[in-house]
């Protein structure tokens, strides 16, 4: 009833007008009803919000700087004819994927309606989506200009992955098919702890948690309670343009290149490159090619360490052997030891006989000068001086006890006593006090050194259960077998087995023998003695355990 009152209104006033405009007299104005402004600018926004409802407008953004200090987005959308004003309140703001840029064409969804304070009309969009894939490629490139220009995407900048990591970060999904391509690349070529940050790599919000996560592995300090990866992976499969474009953000790009840890990134198929590619230090072409660049082949290390073990040893042999045949070419080149000491030993005779004569003539000589000094001391004879010295001590004695002088000397020695008890006094209280003090670093000393056992301790135990969690035994005692021929080589193939050959098997529990028949090994009555059982980990020790 409101809407035909104001139609009703309106066609009235539109009257009026008509009339005004035609030279009829004034008079007949006053038979039409009087609304405000706010009544006409009601009923127009009724009229433009009941026609318009819910509408999808395709034009490109003009004016966009940014959100106002309230949350709230205004530009203006446009075309090759006209423009429209355009406001996005700031909740929807918050939840839309694509963001308003300006220069973007892009397909708006909402509502129209009116703004009276302006006399003019608007859409309220609540939903912005790109116009078309050549609008999102656009906005891919000029993202990617804008980030090479600020060196995000320099080789200089680029680390080199490490050799050995001892924990790999992985930042994928965990229910998807990437996480178990990964481990089980890794636990073919190089078991190592792999770290799984879930998030999703796809939607809204996919963005932020990658970021976050590589944020959050970097922000992990070494040696705490959580491992810090030595290396990051951050993984997705295959998909489409849109379902990659979480990887293209510029949250998640500039969290890559600000990440100290080596970040490998492995998004998409081969084909597929998005702006993170550019940024990580390493891209691979597949989740399963990043797993291969992340750590090296166990068994070909091994066997480069052998051949440079075999290496070593011929170079050792054949230095000694070198060293073997010099010597013997230099022992001939001497003459015999005889001969080398023939002359020395003339030569010690000689000297021997000259020392003997010139030892003689100093023990004359100093025997002769030894007499002439008793002589001398017998003319001045000490006991004569000592009598007159203690003479001289008497006389001075008496003259002492005349002036009171020991009195006054006794005086000096009592007080120098005292003086010296007080002395001893305080150092008997600095000795208890400095004992007291030994005693408390003591007991640290003893509290630090039984901290560090317990420590040593339980560093030595994880390292016994990491021992036990990689031997080979462990997968014996899971109920494997391990087949060897007579030169103890391990055999892999059944195509490698002849008939009638002589096998060893190995179980957890001991040894048999057995001899290859047409159809498979048959066991012999002899058994090898059984190896001790090596008692197996707690279930908590092993290796990496289940990551979801």
């Amino acid at each position: 009833m409101e809407d035909r009152a104001g139609a009703k209104r309106l066609a009235s006033a539109g009257a009026f007008g008509h009339s005004l405009a035609m030279g009829e007299p004034d008079i007949r104005a006053t038979n039409a009803p009087e609304v405000t402004v706010s009544e006409l600018s009601n009923a127009l926004k009724r009229a433009i919000e009941d026609r318009f409802g819910y509408v999808r407008v395709r034009g490109e953004i003009s004016g966009y700087r940014g959100p106002h200090s309230s949350g709230h987005a205004y530009f203006c959308l446009k075309d090759a004819g006209a423009k429209l004003d355009a406001v996005i309140w700031r909740t929807s703001l918050l939840r839309m994927r694509t963001k308003p840029e300006d220069g973007l064409d892009v397909v708006a969804t909402g509502r129209l309606t009116t703004f009276p304070g302006k006399s003019s009309y608007q859409i309220v969009i609540e939903q912005l989506e790109l116009a078309g894939l050549g609008a999102l490629m656009a906005l891919l490139e000029t993202r990617r200009k804008k980030l090479a220009e600020e060196g995000l995407f320099d080789a200089a900048r680029k680390r080199k992955l490490p050799f050995l990591p001892r924990v790999v970060g992985v930042v994928t999904s965990p229910t998807g098919a990437v996480i178990r391509d990964i481990l089980h690349r890794l636990s073919d070529r190089f078991p190592v702890r792999v770290v799984v940050w879930p998030v999703r790599v796809q939607g809204e919000t996919s963005a932020a948690e990658v970021a976050a996560a590589i944020d959050g592995f970097n922000a992990l300090k070494p040696g705490g309670p959580a491992p810090r990866p030595d290396v990051l992976i951050v993984a997705r499969g295959g998909g489409s343009l849109e379902d990659l474009f979480s990887f293209n953000e510029e949250i998640v790009v500039r969290a890559a290149a600000r990440s100290a840890i080596p970040l490998i990134a492995a998004v998409g198929h081969e084909t597929d490159w998005t702006l993170i590619d550019h940024a990580a230090d390493v891209r691979a072409p597949t989740p399963t090619a990043a797993a291969e660049f992340a750590t090296p082949v166990r068994a070909e290390l091994i066997a480069t360490l052998a051949e440079l073990a075999g290496r070593a040893s011929g170079a050792i042999l054949r230095l000694a052997q070198a060293r073997r045949s010099a010597f013997r070419a230099l022992a001939r080149a001497l003459p015999s030891g005889e001969a080398l000491v023939e002359g020395p030993r003339q030569r010690l005779d000689r000297a021997g006989d000259s020392l003997v004569a010139r030892v003689r003539t100093a023990l004359d000589s100093r025997a002769l000068r030894l007499s002439g000094f008793s002589r001398g001391l017998a003319r001045h004879s000490p006991r004569a001086h000592l009598a007159a010295v203690r003479e001289r001590v008497r006389g001075l004695a008496g003259r002492l006890e005349r002036l009171a002088l020991v009195d006054r000397a006794r005086q000096r020695a009592e007080a120098a006593a005292r003086a010296l008890a007080r002395e001893r006094g305080l150092l008997a209280r600095r000795r208890g006090e400095r004992a007291e003090t030994l005693a408390k670093i003591e007991a640290r000393m003893a509290r630090a050194f039984g901290e560090r056992v317990r420590t040593d301790r339980a560093r030595f135990l994880a390292a016994a259960q990491m021992l036990d969690a990689v031997s080979y035994r462990g997968v014996l005692a899971r109920g494997f077998a391990l087949v060897r021929d007579q030169a103890e080589r391990p055999l892999r193939r059944a195509a490698e087995i002849a008939e009638a050959q002589r096998l060893r098997i190995e179980f957890a529990d001991g040894e048999v023998a057995a001899t290859a028949g047409a159809h498979g090994p048959a066991r012999e009555p002899v058994a090898a003695p059984a190896k001790p059982r090596r008692a197996r980990p707690s279930r908590h020790g092993e290796g990496q355990g289940s990551l979801f």
